[in-house]
Parts: structure tokens; sequence; C-alpha cells
């Protein structure tokens, strides 16, 4: 067995473990190797984000957190295909680096032949790479983080004039149209929702003050082929 497919294999024996767990020497037996390799076997998944963690003590071994993970869920190489198409076609838009994330964690889970199959028909698939990113990397990772966290922006903006201005903002929700993404936030020095296009936001940084929450029907009503992702 290679050590992806060990990977994968720990990974669900751990998960059907449930409380009870499994030590590293019972691991080490199951799959016949040391038990150091086990312990770089775990590290590595708690790495890529798997919620494993060691229980000291006379019961010992390692748990999965239950609340923290999925159920096993079974993809087809179709439904996968899917998902890499979505993401790529998504570059250099919000949430570009986690739906990557999450592409890659599916993938790391898949059985090694429906991972070579969704591969292969993905590669089927072609898109157009020249579209433009809207705004910098690192201002849509600060936006992004900002609104997850429900945190105050300090922004350096520039209008559709060229009038560059600072302010700070409470952060709302994200739309997209027009063939643009922007911002739409609570403009302290406005006084008022604003829709910042995030292509003209020149800085952000992230603060620690709580955002300001302004109720949905307060900022606007969206237009009639708008539609939330989830």
């Amino acid at each position: 067995m290679n050590r992806t497919d060990r990977l994968y294999a720990v990974r669900e024996t751990l998960r059907r473990a449930g409380r009870a767990g499994r030590t590293a020497e019972q691991l080490a037996a199951e799959f016949e190797v040391s038990v150091r390799t086990v312990k770089r076997d775990v590290s590595a998944l708690q790495q890529a984000g798997f919620p494993v963690w060691a229980r000291v003590g006379r019961t010992g071994g390692y748990v999965v957190d239950e609340a923290a993970t999925l159920p096993p869920v079974t993809f087809t190489p179709a439904e996968v295909a899917a998902l890499a198409a979505a993401v790529e076609a998504h570059r250099g838009q919000p949430f570009d680096a986690d739906g990557r994330a999450a592409l890659t964690k599916v993938l790391n889970v898949l059985p090694p032949p429906a991972r070579a199959r969704a591969t292969a028909l993905a590669a089927r698939v072609w898109t157009n790479e020249t579209a433009t990113p809207h705004g910098r990397a690192r201002v849509r990772g600060a936006v992004e983080a900002a609104l997850q966290a429900r945190e105050v922006l300090a922004l350096t903006y520039r209008d559709g004039a060229g009038e560059v201005t600072s302010r700070q903002v409470d952060p709302q929700l994200l739309a997209h149209t027009g063939g643009a993404w922007f911002l739409v936030a609570h403009c302290r020095l406005r006084q008022a929702v604003r829709w910042f296009r995030l292509d003209r936001i020149e800085d952000a940084r992230r603060t620690a003050q709580p955002a300001v929450e302004v109720p949905l029907e307060e900022i606007g009503e969206p237009p009639p082929t708008a539609r939330p992702l989830g």
C-alpha cells in the first residue's frame, strides 16, 4: 500500500472507530508500518485539515472530532470535475483560495482510481485564464476575513472619478453585478450604505473593532435575477 492509499485508509479507520479511537500501536499493526510512520501519517492528516487529535491517559489514542467532520460522502468523477471547473472559473474572485483548498481536500480523500478518473475528466474542460482578477489578492483576503469575522475594515478607495479617500466601513455582503464584484458596506465617513468595487480598493486592513450589522432590507432590494450562493 502506497502512502496516499494508507493516509486515506487511516482516515477512514479513525472515522469508523468513533469515540473509541485507535492507538498508534493498533494502527501500526493494522497497516504493517512502524509507530513512527503512523505518527507522521496522522500529522499529515492534521495538516490537511482532518480533525483528529491525540487523547492522553490510560485509554489514549487518536480520536476524530465527530462534530467537525462530515460522514463519508461519495463524489462521482463528474461531480469533482464540476467542482474543479467552478473553482477554475472563479480564479481571482472572492474566496478563490478557500475554493481551491476545499477542492484539494476533496481530491485528497478520494480513492486513487476515482481521483484519477476525476482528474482525467477535468482535463477535458478548458477555461480562459485571461480574466482580470477583481482586486489585489491581499485586499481580497482582508475583505474576506473581515466579512467572516464581522470586523470593521479600514479602506483606501479610489472612486470612478479617480478621487482617493480613506474610510472605515462595516462590511455587510459581497455582490457580483455588471461584470464586477462589490463590497457592500456601511461607510462611516458617509454614514450610509455604499457599494465599493473590489478592483478600486487600493488597500484594506482589518481592525479589531466589531462591525455594525445592517439589516438586509435596509441595504436595498436585489435585482430580480439576483440570488444568494447558499
